[in-house]
């Protein structure tokens, strides 16, 4: 009897914890089942669709040149249809397109669309051929700021399923924005800097002036007969003021070094103009915004027409025209007046 009962209690010990342990292991299964899909679910909620809206401290025409210059160059970043890719090619810059509904808020829009692209990178659940599209929105926010607003769709073109980007493109595309705008900056800046430093570089030329007051001194006669034998006494050079400080005898040096002594101002005003004057080549050339081909064409000019050099890259001249329009030319489409 003892024995049997204590059996029976060893049975009914092991049936409680195997009963148990089921319990834990479905229990387990129930709090862990659930974490992956709420995992997904974020991630769809936060990643995809959202785009990109972007407040920049610039005036609404300076962003609406560089979002337009982006829109037509051709390439959609953040993106790409083959591994070896580094980016999308073969996009175009059209007034408007099916993939986005018409835009009725107030702004300006740019499209930038690629027809037939294949699967594209960082679009939710690609697997077809079909319309590839990026949209931008430019709208003023008082009169220094702008609202920049990025989004990028895929459309297939079997299913007309619509996928939505993962912010890859949006940022991408913002990203080479920047550098436009950047390089705009960077240009006004070189521009104020060069026209200063051009008009002090006229003025010491044709005035004798420079940074050191002193240089405004007549030479001793000794210095100008010693530079110059055949100068003239009875020009303005040869009024004395007293003494002369250290230095005022490398004036003459100076102005012999820059031209012809004899050489009348406007005479010498009309040579340093032909030193910083191009002509345009034939068959004409376009005047950009910016130091590089992708930029807007400001206007076209013809075979011959003038242009005065304000600032000077490697690869590029910044021109002011005839009419006083800024632009830049790429240096192998002008030469030297003739």
């Amino acid at each position: 009897m003892i024995r049997t009962g204590v059996k029976g209690y060893v049975r009914s010990n092991l049936s409680v914890c195997a009963v148990a342990q089921t319990l834990l292991i479905v229990l387990s299964l129930l709090l862990l089942r659930p974490i992956p899909a709420l995992s997904a679910r974020d991630k769809d909620t936060l990643q995809y669709g959202e785009g990109l809206i972007i407040n920049i401290p610039l005036p609404v025409d300076e962003v609406a040149q560089a979002v337009g210059e982006v829109a037509g160059n051709g390439i959609i970043r953040g993106t790409k249809e083959y591994a070896k890719d580094e980016y999308v090619t073969g996009a175009e810059a059209p007034a408007s397109t099916p993939v986005f509904s018409a835009w009725k808020d107030p702004g300006k829009v740019f499209y930038k669309v690629k027809k037939s692209a294949l699967d594209p990178w960082n679009f939710k659940d690609t697997s077809d051929l079909g319309t590839l599209a990026v949209r931008y929105v430019v709208q003023p926010q008082g009169d220094k700021n702008t609202v920049l607003r990025i989004d990028a769709l895929f459309v297939e073109d079997n299913r007309h399923a619509i996928h939505e980007s993962n912010g890859s493109v949006e940022g991408s595309e913002y990203k080479d924005i920047r550098d436009h705008l950047d390089q705009v900056e960077l240009m006004k800046k070189e521009t104020v800097e060069a026209l200063a430093a051009k008009q002090e570089h006229i003025t010491e030329q044709h005035f004798d002036l420079s940074g050191n007051t002193e240089l405004l001194s007549t030479p001793t006669p000794d210095s100008l007969e010693s530079s110059n034998s055949s100068s003239n006494p009875n020009s303005k050079d040869s009024f004395s003021r007293g003494d002369e400080p250290d230095g005022a005898s490398s004036l003459p040096a100076r102005r012999a070094a820059a031209g012809n002594p004899d050489e009348t101002p406007e005479q010498h005003l009309a040579s340093l103009r032909r030193q910083v004057e191009r002509v345009v080549k034939k068959p004409g050339a376009p005047l950009k915004s910016a130091p590089f081909h992708t930029a807007s064409t400001l206007k076209s000019l013809d075979p011959g027409a003038e242009v005065l050099i304000v600032v000077v890259t490697p690869y590029w001249f910044g021109v002011e025209t005839h009419d006083g329009q800024h632009g830049w030319i790429a240096r192998d489409q002008l030469e030297l007046l003739p």
